[in-house]
């Protein structure tokens, strides 16, 4: 099979969707063609002398790789300047989170691609193998970036996370207890702060109450708890996930009211849609915005921001599934593996994965693989 690696383009987006390493595998092992784009991999620290020794074919346009390759393989959606590069059955391989763009599914749609995205592939333990490293990454610099904003010259009310001898520490609320919120809780605990956790899953409380610190305790999640905890928050992270739907709004705008002036809210579920009403992306250029006194955050590729790490993290979770696609052919992996067949969300003008539908209220097709 011939695989393009395009540069992306989103804004401030350093990541690249394949390490050399990962190209070295197609091509040595499986006997697959890879082409990628010139200065794809230099804000990973991958250059393009790398790729070549590799055994990657190097061209100079996004153009290029898009006429060329049958299948793309990308870490973030395609944006505007791509959908017309994007040809009919073409495979697109990428986090997509249709769920929060009707201009997104519409231009696939219309386009013909085959449409696998990371975030739903789901393994037979239940889990999301290729959300989870990115997750993971998000909800550590979820408190990082929290606790920058909580510096009154960033805009926040003025308290050290973990606080000193003397002086209480800052109040950490995170809504949902997954991937990102676990990581989120253990970075910010061990930064000293007091934290809360909220979720629905009972069972899942009840593993976290076993592993984490003293100072993290869980709390199921309802309207009046969160609404009780938000009096004293000094930073609440949103890590609500509903695989392939519209994240749920847990946090209103009259909620904001109150809330003390100059606490900071992080949306990581941001690229679902958000998880608080006022939520709308913001980028790694501009962060942060005001309402009603609250300091909201919403990068909508947080990961982004820590290349190295992050791109060496996601092909490691990647690339086995590159490897089935590339060997078998979309139909006959998606076939073959049903984790694969969970990431089917557009196939030919028709969306395939319910809850995308369902979220944008447009028509859902039941595919049966021939």
């Amino acid at each position: 099979m011939i695989i393009g690696v395009p540069k992306e383009i989103k804004s401030q987006e350093s990541r690249v969707a394949m390490t050399p390493a990962g190209v070295m595998e197609l091509v040595q092992n499986h006997g697959h063609v890879v082409y990628i784009q010139k200065g794809a991999g230099i804000e990973s620290q991958f250059s393009d002398d790398a790729y070549i020794a590799a055994g990657a074919n190097m061209v100079e346009s996004i153009e290029e790789v898009y006429d060329i390759a049958e299948m793309i393989v990308k870490v973030k959606e395609p944006i505007k300047k791509e959908y017309s590069l994007i040809k009919k059955d073409q495979v697109l391989f990428t986090y997509f989170h249709f769920a929060s763009s009707k201009e997104l599914i519409e231009a696939m749609l219309k386009s013909g691609a085959v449409c696998i995205a990371y975030e739903t592939v789901i393994d037979n333990n239940g889990s999301l193998p290729l959300l989870t490293p990115m997750s993971e990454v998000a909800g550590r610099m979820s408190i990082q970036q929290g606790a920058k904003f909580l510096e009154k010259p960033q805009g926040g009310k003025g308290i050290l996370l973990g606080g000193v001898p003397g002086v209480r520490p800052a109040n950490v609320i995170i809504l949902g207890g997954g991937v990102v919120g676990t990581q989120a809780a253990n970075v910010a605990a061990g930064m000293g702060a007091m934290v809360t956790i909220l979720d629905i899953n009972i069972s899942r409380l009840r593993y976290l109450d076993e592993i984490m610190p003293k100072n993290v305790i869980t709390e199921y999640s309802n309207k009046y708890a969160v609404s009780e905890l938000l009096k004293t928050a000094d930073l609440v992270i949103g890590a609500a996930l509903t695989v392939g739907a519209k994240t749920p709004h847990l946090i209103t705008r009259k909620m904001l009211s109150i809330m003390q002036k100059g606490s900071v809210l992080v949306d990581v579920s941001i690229d679902q849609g958000g998880c608080f009403e006022t939520s709308h992306p913001t980028t790694h250029t501009y962060p942060v915005y005001e309402v009603d006194g609250i300091v909201h955050y919403c990068v909508a590729n947080i990961p982004g921001a820590v290349p190295i790490t992050s791109t060496r993290a996601l092909t490691n979770s990647t690339l086995p599934y590159v490897i089935k696609l590339a060997n078998l052919g979309w139909k006959q992996a998606c076939l073959k593996y049903q984790d694969l067949r969970f990431g089917l969300n557009v196939i030919n003008g028709k969306i395939v994965f319910k809850s995308v539908a369902d979220s944008l209220y447009m028509p859902y097709e039941e595919y049966k693989i021939n």
